[in-house]
């Protein structure tokens, strides 16, 4: 049996590899790949890149999907078809096994599942299965939140359909069929979705089947309802895995879901409209699409006409929405939640405000069952009061708050703008700062505890908020504030939207931080470099300080050597030894979860301390997302882990050597001209798998990458011909990346924003 697998294709040039891919490792090779170009050029090479596949390409005059799907069915010769959206990618078997498990009749349809993942092929394939995410797919209706579904059965068909049976028994068939099919309580046949599915091509075309091309959204409801109210056979296998890739960038390479536009409710309207045509009276067709619809009403539409503002979105929507509410089938009306059912019972009634009670009332009762299920429910409450009451209250006008590094401590640039802004404007300010330890400050400042009351208190009323990393998302710009964001590193590793995919715990990491860099009013550059990256990869069009990075002042303070003896003294180290200090970063794909990554100590650090004991020390500072106690036992009076020490800066000044790997520390300790070097024993994966950099680690850094702990040793015992090595080498560094560091940088930031 020949398969024509047919791919619309509108430039996507970013996945249609892996899509591709996975067809190549298909281990049924009976097929042909439709692809279907709309609106633009044709991929370049990829038939000669794929040239063990049968390719087709063809140009499609229409400008969506449903166009292109149609213009791929009008060209396909197989005797079944699959459509593959080429963001997309096929398990290698989903192919063979839905071939197999139509092997015994001539079925209409053949399904399997679809799984979702935020990643792309390389990963998704070594990560274990039950990792990746359920979602909904693009075309359809948000699904139920949390409605029980009946029960189904794992595998459904309808064959032997006698040619003596009558035209109702075989619809009663056909009714079993889809009300299993639409109502199963199994995730695997839950979402009404034309992918994952396999069509037999001549019953499409027998029935004259096909994508209606004036839908954006939701084209799948009317053509999967078209299909079944007339197929008669149908098979499944949950094992054919169909893998649909959400977007992790929907700024500029949003899914069509992330592309919902004006004409959203008119697709919706005309989708269900042409689905209850197509299933006329029959409940078990109409069963899962108006489950769908009623979702798409609680969640979407009921909202929207609560809202004062949304008179407009009221009177042209909702009288439609109400049309097709009263065609509901009574058997679905029946086994609503009452919420949804006097949702309904009021839209039929033309009772807005009823939909606004309703709405609000659920709302209260969401919180109060929060409180009784979640011992965070508190947080709940703050949030409310964040944003209905110190939202509301005025902004005070002298109040600046500060937080570093989550509230974790009281370092980096917003430390030395605090200290700066208290030298140049005594007592003209009050200081608010967020630490979760009470810490003993050089100049009077109010400590309070993120997410406290008081953090949600000051973080709507503060009129100067001074972050080094991201604030909440549910923090509220308000045009009174002025937000001073010092971010917190030149960055090597790729940031936000120079990365292909996201490896951390958060795959929203782009669409959130795109919300969050909105409010911004300012952003500090280190350097000509970061000026440039920043604006591309944080989207950002704001002021930015050129001014070098206030955390850096300190380096080239002409007081440091007396500073740093005083730091060492402090710490406890002995004056006769000079000091290493090691500070790797963390690993995207290594992590508990969002925010404490794991991290596995590669140094050998009784080998160092027998080579190296006597003339120095070793300080471990890591990363301050690592959640892992480091063991250094056995290495005591040798190594000091100051992974909690405040400010590395201050560590920087006492060290001797800098050993790093990708962390932006180097940027930073290249200021004092000390060597580095740049233990990497995971270059290839982290470059070319997690994130890749910005510049060329084997050409453009000022230090030998090392890969075992005894290059380490080596290095250090030759530290003096390594800086010889690289002298030329670190002077190009250092002027194209720390030029802008002259010991003001505090100062010259805080006339720029404190006017």
């Amino acid at each position: 049996m020949k398969v024509s697998v047919i791919i619309p294709y509108h430039g996507e040039d970013i996945y249609l590899n892996d899509c591709l891919d996975s067809l190549s490792d298909q281990t049924y090779k009976d097929f042909e790949i439709v692809l279907v170009v709309s609106g633009g050029e044709e991929p370049s090479d990829i038939t000669s890149l794929y040239d063990a596949m049968d390719i087709k390409i063809v140009k499609s005059d229409g400008e969506n999907v449903c166009a292109a799907r149609n213009a791929g069915l009008d060209f396909a010769s197989g005797e079944y078809v699959v459509f593959l959206d080429c963001d997309d990618y096929l398990d290698a078997h989903f192919l063979e096994k839905l071939i197999q498990c139509g092997a015994d009749n001539e079925y209409d349809l053949l399904f399997g599942k679809v799984i979702y993942t935020w990643y792309k092929r390389e990963f998704f394939l070594r990560k274990e299965s039950g990792e990746t995410e359920e979602e909904e797919d693009d075309g359809n209706a948000p699904e139920e939140d949390g409605d029980d579904e009946p029960a189904g059965e794992s595998v459904i068909y309808i064959d032997n359909v006698e040619s003596g049976d009558s035209k109702e028994a075989i619809r009663k068939k056909k009714i079993e069929m889809a009300g299993t099919y639409l109502v199963s309580k199994r995730k695997n046949f839950y979402s009404v979705t034309a992918l994952g599915n396999m069509y037999a091509r001549q019953f499409l075309y027998d029935n004259d089947i096909r994508f209606d091309e004036g839908l954006h959204h939701f084209y799948d409801i009317p053509f999967l309802a078209h299909v079944l109210d007339a197929c008669s056979s149908v098979n499944a296998d949950a094992d054919a895995h169909y893998v649909k890739r959400r977007h992790n960038d929907p700024i500029h390479m949003p899914s069509l879901s992330q592309t919902v536009g004006k004409d959203e409710f008119d697709c919706v309207y005309r989708a269900y409209k042409t689905m209850l045509q197509v299933t006329g009276n029959d409940a078990g067709l109409r069963n899962r699409f108006e489950r769908k619809l009623v979702s798409y009403y609680a969640s979407v539409v009921a909202p929207a006409i609560k809202k004062n503002e949304d008179k407009a979105y009221r009177k042209k929507h909702a009288p439609r929405m109400k049309e097709l509410m009263m065609d509901l089938s009574p058997g679905v009306y029946s086994q609503l939640p009452g919420y949804r059912k006097k949702l309904i019972d009021a839209l039929k009634a033309d009772d807005y405000g009823r939909i606004s009670k309703i709405i609000s009332r659920r709302n209260i009762i969401n919180l109060l069952k929060y409180s009784v299920t979640h011992h965070n429910y508190i947080r709940k409450v703050k949030d409310i009061m964040y944003k209905h009451r110190y939202s509301r209250q005025p902004v005070m006008q002298n109040v600046v708050l500060f937080e570093s590094f989550f509230g974790k401590s009281y370092s980096d640039s917003p430390k030395y703008i605090f200290e700066k802004l208290n030298e140049m404007y005594p007592g003209k300010y009050k200081c608010v700062w967020i630490l979760e330890k009470k810490t003993k400050l050089p100049y009077p400042a109010k400590q309070i505890k993120r997410f406290s009351f008081a953090y949600f208190k000051y973080l709507a009323r503060a009129k100067y908020i001074v972050f080094n990393s991201r604030q909440p998302k549910s923090f509220i710009k308000r045009k009174e504030n002025v937000f001073l964001e010092t971010w917190h590193g030149t960055p090597l590793k790729k940031l936000v939207f120079d990365m292909d995919d996201v490896l951390s715990a958060s795959p929203t990491y782009k669409k959130n931080f795109y919300i969050q860099s909105r409010s911004w009013d300012y952003l500090v550059a280190a350097n000509g470099f970061s000026d440039e990256v920043f604006r591309r990869a944080f989207e950002y069009d704001k002021h930015m300080l050129k001014f070098g990075y206030p955390r850096n002042d300190i380096l080239h303070s002409p007081n440091r050597d007396k500073i740093a003896a005083g730091i060492k003294q402090k710490i406890g180290i002995p004056s006769d030894k000079k000091v290493v200090l090691y500070a790797p970063t963390w690993r995207d794909d290594e992590y508990y979860e969002a925010g404490k990554y794991k991290f596995t100590l590669r140094l050998d650090l009784a080998a160092m301390k027998k080579e190296l004991g006597d003339d120095y020390v070793i300080i471990l500072r890591t990363h301050y997302f690592i959640a892992d106690k480091i063991d250094v036992s056995g290495a005591e009076g040798f190594v000091y882990n100051l992974s909690k020490y405040d400010d590395i800066a201050e560590l920087y000044l006492i060290s001797d050597i800098l050993i790093t790997d990708y962390s932006s520390v180097f940027f930073d300790y290249a200021n004092l001209k000390r060597p580095m070097l740049f233990f990497t024993y995971d270059l290839d994966k982290y470059r070319d798998v997690l994130r890749g950099f910005y510049i060329d680690m084997e050409k453009d850094i000022p230090g030998p990458l090392v890969f075992n702990t005894d290059e380490v040793i080596k290095s250090i015992k030759n530290i003096d011909g390594v800086r010889e090595q690289y002298a030329s080498v670190y002077d190009v560094f250092y002027e194209r990346f720390c030029g802008w560091e002259d010991g003001h940088a505090a100062e010259n930031c805080i006339r720029e924003v404190f006017k």
